[in-house]
């Protein structure tokens, strides 16, 4: 069976651990040429090994991706080691802190605004006027099922994946006709390293993340990888403004 995304080039952002190294390993997998960017070398370039040891092609392109100069930077790099850009995985994103909304610090909320919505827009901005000019291409935010449904604690973070979610639909609708499909996968708990930093000094969180689960276990990021390479190939053709959760069934409760 061919791969499904053979001859393809895609782009994945906070690719340097994680869901977003998962996706371009799954993307790579699949046959396409892949563009590891993340705004730690160490990280990407490690992503970009373990693509290569197992055969396939790949380069790492640090950015900051919510800063536009370095977003149309990397667009710009895609397209000269390349020249083309078919799917684009926008993963970067941050968490921020646990706070109530009263109390939740105004340069927190700045920092998660800036770097999960403004940094998704910015990566859009770029990729959709890349694949205007070559006609058509497929992209793929990673939200969160909390943006789905609100979860206390979690203010910015929660705005910003609800925000992400509303850019996504925006621009599947502007460009439906144009050849390029924009979806965003809500990955419900998953076991990343992230993840574990976010829990270590916090007992008992980890037991009550998979009673949230009605699968009764946490996600891994292969599973989100997966749902974002169907999503980055033409069987999903006609899949656009789509807000696919892929979280044990967390948002049907």
């Amino acid at each position: 069976m061919a791969s499904r995304l053979n001859g393809k080039v895609a782009l994945v952002t906070g690719a340097g651990s994680g869901i977003g190294r998962a996706s371009a390993i799954t993307i790579a997998r699949e046959g396409a040429k892949v563009v590891v960017s993340d705004v730690v070398t160490e990280g990407g370039e490690e992503t970009v090994r373990i693509i290569e040891d197992a055969g396939g092609e790949a380069i790492f392109v640090k950015a900051d991706v919510s800063a536009a100069i370095e977003a149309e930077a990397l667009v710009n790099a895609v397209v000269e080691a390349y020249g083309r850009l078919d799917c684009a995985h926008n993963n970067a994103g941050i968490v921020g802190p646990v706070a109530d909304t009263h109390e939740y610090p105004e340069d927190a909320w700045d920092d998660v605004i800036r770097v999960n919505l403004k940094g998704v827009w910015l990566c859009m901005k770029y990729e959709i006027t890349q694949m205007l000019q070559q006609g058509g291409g497929s992209i793929v935010n990673t939200s969160s099922v909390a943006g789905l449904v609100g979860h206390p604690w979690q203010t910015a973070y929660v705005a910003s994946k609800h925000g992400m979610n509303g850019l996504t639909k925006v621009a599947a609708l502007e460009n439906a006709k144009l050849g390029i499909r924009v979806n965003a996968v809500c990955p419900g708990i998953v076991r990343t390293p992230r993840i574990e930093q976010y829990i270590a000094d916090k007992p008992g969180w980890i037991e009550g993340f998979v009673e949230q689960e009605p699968v009764g276990r946490l996600g891994e990021s292969g599973e989100i990888a997966e749902a974002v390479a169907w999503l980055c190939s033409d069987a999903a053709s006609f899949v656009t403004g789509h807000i696919m959760p892929v979280d044990g069934g967390f948002v049907a409760q």
